[in-house]
């Protein structure tokens, strides 16, 4: 996606958030695997903080990284909206994950790439580096899961550009009810899913202010995450089709890894 205006990236990063408000389950896995394994966590493509924030609030010391700067803006906002000292656990560093100096590397704990930020990076070459950065930042024993979308044929075959209403909901800071609309494409050769999201906000009666957001979705499949990471020289724990981490099934649409680095307690 191209760097947005200001005011534009801004606005997407808060309905990013009305967008994710209704949970996808993730954090209760990853709140799950921090009790485990302990801190300090790293994630990568951290966004606006709706992982990271809950983890802090959990005690643990978490370090976020993202290119995006509205997103990081808006993770220091939600942070604001917590005691002191859990906004004090959190760090986030503005950069891109293949290329940011990330205190503490090799230390942490467990390391998270979630809920399909695995995908937006780009084809293959770059998803199995992105695991081989997330191996690197581990200490010995630390623990890597990476969670992304995988549709059913019959989703894809579904994507051919037509607009379709997903929810309407209304948003807290403004006041004003939002819209959201979602176009998709795919391309089977390239196994891409071009994505345009549209939001419509405004007030009833009143011509809506329109965000438009454009991503391409690089696909991957289970067998691919496991190879990725155990090219990373992670050791696979478990690919599960769920956050419950119940083993990958037939029909399931997602695929979570769960690796460990080798080594430690």
């Amino acid at each position: 996606m191209p760097n947005p205006e200001p005011d534009v990236a801004a606005a997407l990063a808060r309905l990013y958030d009305l967008d994710l408000s209704v949970d996808p389950g993730d954090v209760d896995l990853y709140l799950a695997l921090a009790a485990r394994t302990g801190g300090p966590i790293v994630e990568l493509c951290a966004g606006s903080g709706r992982i990271a924030i809950p983890l802090a609030a959990a005690g643990h010391e978490v370090t976020g990284v993202d290119r995006d700067e509205a997103m990081l803006a808006r993770a220091d906002i939600r942070a604001g909206w917590e005691p002191s000292e859990v906004a004090a656990r959190i760090t986030m560093i503005e950069g891109d994950l293949f290329g940011a100096a990330v205190p503490g590397a090799g230390t942490f704990r467990l390391g998270i790439i979630g809920l399909n930020s695995l995908l937006v990076l780009g084809g293959p070459p770059r998803q199995r580096a992105a695991f081989a950065v997330l191996a690197g930042l581990l200490a010995p024993g630390g623990v890597a899961v990476v969670d992304t979308w995988l549709p059913l044929a019959d989703d894809l075959a579904r994507f051919d550009g037509r607009l379709g209403l997903e929810w309407v909901r209304g948003e807290p800071s403004s006041g004003q009810d939002v819209m959201k609309l979602v176009a998709a494409w795919y391309d089977s050769a390239s196994r891409v899913v071009t994505l345009t999201t549209i939001f419509d906000e405004g007030r009833p009666g009143e011509a809506p202010r329109r965000w438009i957001r454009e991503d391409a979705l690089h696909l991957v499949a289970a067998d691919e995450l496991r190879m990725y990471a155990e090219d990373a020289g992670l050791e696979i724990e478990v690919v599960a089709g769920d956050h419950d981490l119940s083993p990958l099934r037939a029909g399931d649409e997602r695929a979570i890894v769960v690796a460990r680095r080798p080594g430690g307690p």
